[in-house]
């Protein structure tokens, strides 16, 4: 059974390895995934960056895609995972109901937001957030405020309804609970039809674990499953063994053991909380992007910034230390969603012109945020496809880019999600590639 991702930033791929992680999605690349050893792989579709209808017509796309590519290598056993945020932000349901229409007919799409490793479960349908050891329903959080991602529910069958605006009525949701999970769930997934929306608990990976067995037997006797998700389940799904080399061990990776680089997109408050933890040591420097520069639209003054930038960060290197460059943490306010999206997505072509200019031998590349780690490989680093060495924090994937790349071969880069680790993870996930720990 072929598991295809389509993960909308790529920190969904931050609970296995060994895999695939395709930037792209012409027919040709998508048949490197379908035709590769793991049984998982994921497509980085990087929708969450997007305007919703620009979100639905690149989901299309891929579907389109998928279908030739799959027609094309005979492959008849798989299972579609749209993977997003375990904070419940995202475009749901534009990119399920764009999968259906492209891939369906779906007997029933499931939303497993579970992400244990970063403290998300789900109990009597709510969805929890661990926040300092206390679990807390998601609306409760900073992330139900989100400027483009906003909502009201953390009970999954209101979350579904105020989502789909209705057309999903809270009554309409089946659920799993804890105890129908553990109790063995076959029978009624057999029954399901008409891509009936269901919302799954989880509190452990063992929940998860026992469900997805279920899912597997149930699309062995012909059932057609679609899933909205975190990470978690992907775990269940894929049922790989341990990782080769152990999280502590991965400075093993970084190139002739030198210095790397680190880039600090996202601004949520956990980002900023790991990034001051990181910056007080001492082989590192920090280096400030003022983004409130990029409002007045000037090439010039953007021009000056990046030169400014790269100036610095080849000074630091050359004094063997790893430059931090993160962007300026106050919080800016815009008239609309989509001038919003368009100032981030200015934001993060700057950061890119960054990443192009690094020194060519750095050890390493640290990318924190999400939508930054998803622009850092397409565009930064401007592969095809990646190869998924593990987990080196609970959350936080290693890629490493081909041997054949014109700039910066076997170099391995650490995907940090915005929302995962606690104060000091930042910092330990640098200490371990340095040798420092």
């Amino acid at each position: 059974m072929k598991i295809i991702v389509l993960d909308d930033d790529p920190t969904g791929s931050q609970t296995v390895h060994g895999c695939l992680l395709l930037t792209r999605w012409d027919v040709d690349t998508l048949k490197l995934g379908l035709t590769d050893e793991s049984p998982i792989f994921f497509i980085l579709t990087n929708t969450r960056s997007l305007p919703p209808e620009e979100a639905a017509t690149v989901t299309q796309e891929v579907c389109q895609n998928l279908k030739q590519a799959i027609a094309s290598e005979g492959i008849t056993d798989f299972l579609v995972v749209s993977r997003s945020d375990s904070t419940l932000r995202g475009h749901y349901p534009i990119e399920t109901d764009a999968i259906a229409t492209e891939l369906g007919s779906f007997d029933a799409h499931f939303l497993v937001p579970a992400f244990f490793e970063g403290g998300r479960f789900t109990r009597d349908s709510i969805h929890y957030l661990v926040v300092n050891s206390v679990p807390t329903p998601v609306h409760e959080t900073e992330f139900a405020h989100d400027s483009v991602f906003a909502y009201q529910h953390s009970y999954l069958p209101k979350y579904v309804a105020e989502k789909t605006q209705g057309k999903i009525p809270e009554t309409a949701v089946e659920r799993f609970l804890l105890a129908d999970i553990r109790a063995g769930s076959l029978e009624r997934l057999l029954a399901l039809t008409g891509n009936q929306c269901a919302v799954v608990d989880g509190e452990t990976q063992a929940d998860l674990n026992r469900f997805a067995a279920d899912i597997l037997q149930a699309a062995a006797q012909g059932k057609r499953f679609l899933f909205r998700s975190a990470a978690s389940i992907l775990t269940a799904l894929a049922g790989l063994p341990p990782q080769p080399v152990a999280a502590e061990e991965m400075a093993k990776y970084v190139r002739e053991g030198k210095p790397g680089a680190v880039i600090v997109g996202s601004h949520v408050k956990k980002s900023t909380e790991q990034l001051n933890r990181l910056l007080p040591e001492p082989t590192v420097v920090g280096i400030e992007i003022n983004v409130a520069d990029l409002l007045e639209e000037s090439a010039t003054q953007r021009d000056d910034l990046l030169t400014a930038t790269l100036t610095k960060v080849g000074e630091v290197h050359r004094s063997g230390k790893t430059s931090v460059i993160y962007t300026s943490r106050q919080e800016l306010t815009f008239a609309s969603v989509e001038i919003r999206l368009q100032f981030g997505a200015a934001v993060s072509s700057l950061l890119m012109d960054i990443v192009k200019g690094l020194p060519t031998d750095i050890g390493f590349l640290i990318s924190k945020g999400g939508i930054t780690s998803n622009d850092v490989l397409s565009s930064g680093l401007a592969l095809r496809a990646a190869r998924l060495l593990g987990q080196i924090l609970p959350g936080c994937s290693v890629v490493r880019s081909p041997l054949d790349h014109p700039q910066f071969p076997n170099l391995p880069v650490v995907l940090f999600p915005g929302n995962v680790g606690d104060a000091e993870a930042l910092a330990v996930v640098y200490r371990r590639l340095s040798k420092l720990n």
